[in-house]
């Protein structure tokens, strides 16, 4: 099995208004994703699936969240938007682009700092 990956990033601010601590207040990161996939099998091109692909997936979708305060989007009215939702939705939101691809989405990896991050897989 092969396990290909892409990283990309946003800047964003959010607050964590049920955390007790400076988060609970309105601050801003540059997040780290990563985005990570499976595949069996190389084809003709020696590829199992086109990296400029997966990455053009994962900045179409963090289009949505670059420059914003994320809880001030209906997407996260429901929930806070803390790296491990983060990371939840932008799954979800990925997921699909995958279905009849070579490759299965396994992975996303939402870092909010060079020393802590979330990864979720389903």
């Amino acid at each position: 099995m092969y396990q290909l990956f892409v990283e990309e990033h946003f800047d964003a601010a959010h607050y964590l208004p049920d955390y007790r601590g400076k988060c609970e207040r309105l601050h801003g990161h540059r997040f780290r994703v990563i985005i990570r996939a499976e595949g069996h099998t190389v084809g003709d091109e020696g590829m199992v699936y086109d990296f400029a692909e997966m990455k053009n997936h994962l900045r179409e979708e963090l289009t949505n969240l670059d420059h914003c305060c994320l809880n001030e989007l209906e997407d996260f009215a429901a929930s806070v938007p803390s790296s491990e939702n983060i990371a939840k939705w932008l799954y979800c939101r990925l997921q699909p682009r995958f279905v009849d691809s070579p490759v299965t989405l396994s992975a996303v990896e939402v870092w909010e700092s060079p020393t802590a991050g979330v990864i979720y897989t389903p």
